[in-house]
């Protein structure tokens, strides 16, 4: 069988296990990458980026490489290819999950009951929920929803299609390693450096065909497009900058603004200031636009991986 082939019935039925199953609740294979990972940051960490480069090196590369004789060991058996490549999908993909939180918060909104809506919103981002009040909780999870959506599924597929299983498994292990070290508190602001820099370089293709696709399935194409063009560049993150615009244009909202993070303040550019307010009910809005775009992705990546292959042979 064709290695376009492969991907393209493992990266379905990946997708088709997470939309059943979910993230499990015990021994997910992410989980057992952070242990590891945090390890190897035990015995690594200096306040220096040498030492951080080598703890990337060490995990990100560690990852490809199980990935690679994992791929290695089955490729003469089709149907073996297709259940590795299915599951590792399914691990790494986490668009379930991701929609069953917002949900949760919504739910919690929609019943008027803010303070189980911030109990569970540490579950979906790391914002101060106690400065939150009920639209200010909706707007950080409608902003969770287009971020994660490119971090947790567009980008996995992106990088299955160019790399396979590798792929698959060096995008999430970096992206793992970003939201682990990758953040400027004082002790990771220098050795977290090269996982954060590695993650931007990484989620620069997701991130991009997300913000595409939310244009083309949010209902809004120019609003979504505008709003990409015109504030996407003011957003800190190269890479939830043109994700969040682009959300925002399409559901016809305002994104960004000033937010907290561990009691520390941050006035962030207003991303499509001609939109309204975020309310309760564009949670879910957000969750269908996501699923769109998931679905959406998963076609462009089976045509990429043929295109990729095609080159190849």
């Amino acid at each position: 069988m064709r290695a376009d082939r492969v991907f393209a019935y493992g990266a379905a039925a990946g997708l088709l296990g997470d939309l059943l199953l979910g993230d499990p609740r015990r021994g997910h294979p992410v989980a057992a990458f952070g242990r590891a990972a945090g390890a190897v940051e035990r015995l690594l960490w200096r306040d220096d980026r040498g030492r951080g480069a080598l703890h990337t090196t060490v995990c990100a590369g560690g990852a490809v490489a199980l990935g690679a004789l994992a791929a290695g060991a089955v490729r003469r058996s089709p149907a073996a290819s297709v259940a590795l490549t299915g599951v590792a999908t399914w691990a790494v993909v986490g668009g379930t999950s991701l929609v069953r939180e917002a949900r949760v918060i919504g739910q919690a909104l929609h019943q008027g009951d803010v303070e189980a809506a911030r109990a569970r919103l540490p579950h979906l981002c790391g914002r101060d929920p106690q400065a939150l009040d009920a639209d200010g909780i909706a707007r950080a999870v409608v902003e969770s929803v287009a971020e994660n959506t490119s971090d947790a599924v567009v980008g996995a597929l992106v990088w299955g299609a160019l790399g396979g299983v590798p792929g698959l498994v060096g995008f999430r292990a970096v992206n793992t390693l970003d939201a682990m070290v990758g953040h400027k508190s004082a002790r990771y602001r220098r050795y977290g450096w090269a996982s954060a820099r590695l993650d931007d370089v990484a989620g620069w293709p997701g991130a991009r065909l997300t913000a595409v696709l939310a244009a083309a399935a949010g209902g809004n194409a120019r609003g979504a497009v505008q709003a990409w063009r015109a504030d996407a560049s003011k957003h800190p993150s190269p890479n939830a900058g043109p994700v969040e615009a682009s959300f925002a244009g399409a559901l016809g909202v305002r994104l960004g603004g000033t937010l907290a993070y561990g009691g520390r303040i941050e006035h962030r550019p207003v991303l499509n200031g001609e939109g309204r307010a975020v309310e309760v009910g564009d949670i879910e809005r957000a969750v269908r636009l996501s699923r769109r775009v998931s679905l959406l992705a998963l076609g462009v990546s089976v045509v990429a991986r043929r295109v990729v292959k095609g080159k190849r042979s």
